[in-house]
């Protein structure tokens, strides 16, 4: 790695730290002192991340956190639950716990940092994190000042995997092409989604960059640098604000086939994953409703059949979602 490269990380990184680095919300504390009580001295970072930080409520909703774990036997009294989450990464839980008189809602994701660190790379297949950690993520909680920069250089990973990716997909055969930022940032977010089972309007995903387009530029710009640095392409800024961007034809052809490969094979595992999680969850059937009828305006009706055992019964439910395109 050049002394060039090496500096264009540094500077991407260190502008992830510096969104990372703000101090969490009262409700945001009370749900990772939750967390730290579980799950221990293996916790090494808490990230809060998602629609509650993007819309400045963590008061209302479902706060969302990640928790990055130096290993997975460290994190649970239970083998069957560090089975599980390194067999297929992450695992998901439900708490609620009082803050100023209050009940605080979270849901949090347990994964492994070196889980983590592959998943941001460009040939993942998990496009779930790197599509949510380009966004921006506060680390409400970190173990060691260590544990924060190498915390905030993963975030900088996503984000340059999340522009690498999207990039590709808006280039013409021969590897040429403009790039606009909201083009490129909307692209990108639409593609991950389809990854996954979400329930995700068009507005919705438009809102994640028109909630800080400023800063979704800016994060542009740098990965663009780091990309041109590491001769994955290069780029030339044009006088109103685009990129106009060269990536070699064989590389934009792989790029763009590994999303068509990952489509599928993605969503395959995001039922996986959806079934592991009703076994971790709680009571989650109450919370998968309420968050079909919050993004879709659909609201889901279970007899009480499907109710109580809903990973038998509920399935017609599903496939009916999926039809009517509340979830894709």
């Amino acid at each position: 790695m050049t002394s060039t490269t090496t500096a264009t990380r540094a500077e991407l990184a260190a502008a992830v730290a510096g969104e990372q680095d703000r101090a969490a919300p009262p409700q945001v504390a009370a749900v990772c002192r939750e967390i730290l009580r579980v799950h221990g001295t293996s916790v090494l970072g808490l990230l809060f991340y998602g629609s509650c930080l993007r819309e400045h409520r963590p008061d209302e909703g479902v706060i969302d956190v990640y928790v990055l774990v130096r290993s997975y036997r460290g994190a649970y009294r239970s083998r069957a639950l560090a089975a599980s989450n390194a067999l297929l990464p992450p695992n998901v839980f439900y708490v609620e716990v009082p803050s100023n008189g209050l009940v605080v809602r979270a849901k949090y994701a347990v994964i492994s940092l070196e889980d983590f660190a592959r998943a941001v790379r460009p040939e993942s297949f998990h496009a779930t994190i790197w599509g949510r950690f380009c966004q921006p993520a506060l680390l409400a909680w970190a173990a060691s000042k260590a544990a924060r920069a190498e915390i905030a250089a993963l975030g900088a990973d996503a984000v340059v995997t999340m522009v690498l990716r999207a990039t590709a997909l808006m280039l013409a055969r021969d590897g040429s092409g403009e790039i606009r930022s909201e083009d490129l940032w909307l692209r990108g977010f639409r593609e991950t989604y389809k990854t996954e089972l979400r329930a995700e309007r068009r507005s919705t995903v438009a809102g994640i960059y028109h909630a800080d387009p400023g800063r979704y530029d800016r994060m542009l710009a740098l990965a663009i640098r780091c990309l041109d640095a590491e001769g994955s392409l290069s780029a030339v800024p044009t006088a109103d604000g685009a990129h106009r961007v060269r990536m070699g034809a064989a590389s934009r052809k792989r790029l763009v086939r590994g999303w068509k490969i990952r489509r599928p094979v993605a969503k395959a595992v995001s039922v996986v994953r959806l079934v592991k999680s009703a076994l971790t969850f709680g009571d989650w059937v109450p919370y998968a409703l309420w968050k079909v009828q919050r993004h879709t305006g659909v609201r889901p009706r279970l007899t009480p059949l499907q109710s109580r055992h809903p990973l038998i019964f509920g399935w017609p439910v599903v496939l009916r979602l999926v039809r009517q395109r509340a979830l894709r």
